[in-house]
């Protein structure tokens, strides 16, 4: 298991960094939040059937996310460093998941509790501004994948994949990528083979 190398005031700052400026007192009100923890390769995170509290941001490793339909798992989301991972609908209906988080590699993460999120985001206008935007985001990247999967080619939702997250195309197994941008493996194998012969 890797050790918690970062320590929160860093992880406060780089959230304010992406999100939102701050005073010092607006970060030590995000850092007295953040809930440091550690997973091992392929522990859960969280099962379905839970309740998601928190807005997770990864700091290392590599999750996926995914769900069971007619028996079979299908991939929802992967996220590597320095990004956001959460069940949204759960998070706000404070409702089970049907949804899953596991950690793919040995993972180091922050948790931002929903419940002390707002309450902080009460005496700050900017942790406000943070906590809108982490959720913009998180709908944006949904609408984006809708999309991708809706309207473009195995070629191009392989392509764009590469170029928005290469870490992930690196690292992830061949058959959560597949699933992720639902097509079979052996057209995942066939769009790679595309893209290294047009290099």
């Amino acid at each position: 298991m890797p050790t918690i190398s970062i320590a929160p005031r860093d992880v406060a700052r780089e959230l304010a960094r992406r999100y939102s400026t701050m005073t010092h007192d607006e970060l030590d009100l995000l850092e007295s939040i953040l809930v440091a923890k550690k997973y091992a390769k392929n522990e859960k995170i969280l099962g379905e059937g839970e309740v998601c509290e928190n807005i997770y941001w990864i700091v290392k490793g590599l999750v996926r996310q995914f769900y069971y339909k007619n028996k079979r798992e299908l991939t929802e989301y992967m996220a590597t460093e320095n990004t956001i991972c959460m069940c949204i609908e759960s998070l706000f209906r404070e409702q089970p998941t049907k949804l899953q988080i596991v950690a793919l590699e040995p993972t180091i993460l922050y948790c931002l509790p929903k419940a002390k999120l707002e309450a902080v985001a009460m005496k700050s206008v900017n942790i406000q501004i943070l906590y809108r935007k982490i959720l913009e985001e998180s709908l944006i990247l949904s609408q984006i994948r809708a999309d991708m999967l809706r309207f473009e080619s195995a070629l191009d939702r392989y392509q764009k994949l590469v170029k928005r997250s290469p870490q992930l195309v690196l690292r992830a197994p061949l058959v959560y990528i597949a699933s992720y941008l639902q097509m079979t493996p052996e057209t995942l194998s066939r769009v790679r083979t595309q893209t290294l012969m047009e290099k």
